[in-house]
């Protein structure tokens, strides 16, 4: 489905390879979470830091007709935490 793709793709980013003749050359593609610490907790779940919810409202009210989602308060332990403040440090690793 073009439309499921491509929120997908503009929520996660995405691999994009082009072939030409003999050669293949691969793009990474950043999605929003490329840009915003988080953490992934399962399948379409992840944490983002409360300074960063009017970013991730902003992209999913733009698809407020076509999807569902709810936003929860939560308290993380502190090495969660650390983790999480921590991102853009170990985003080297992530991809």
């Amino acid at each position: 489905n073009y439309e499921r793709n491509k929120f997908f793709r503009g929520l996660y980013g995405w691999k994009q390879i082009i072939r030409k003749r003999e050669k293949k050359y691969i793009y990474r593609r950043e999605g929003l979470l490329d840009e915003i610490p988080n953490l992934r907790v399962d399948q379409s779940m992840f944490i983002i830091m409360q300074e960063h919810l009017n970013m991730m409202r902003k992209f999913l009210d733009d698809w407020e007709d076509k999807i569902d989602w709810t936003e929860f308060d939560i308290i993380l332990k502190k090495e969660q935490e650390k983790m999480l403040k921590g991102w853009f440090d170990g985003r080297e690793q992530r991809h």
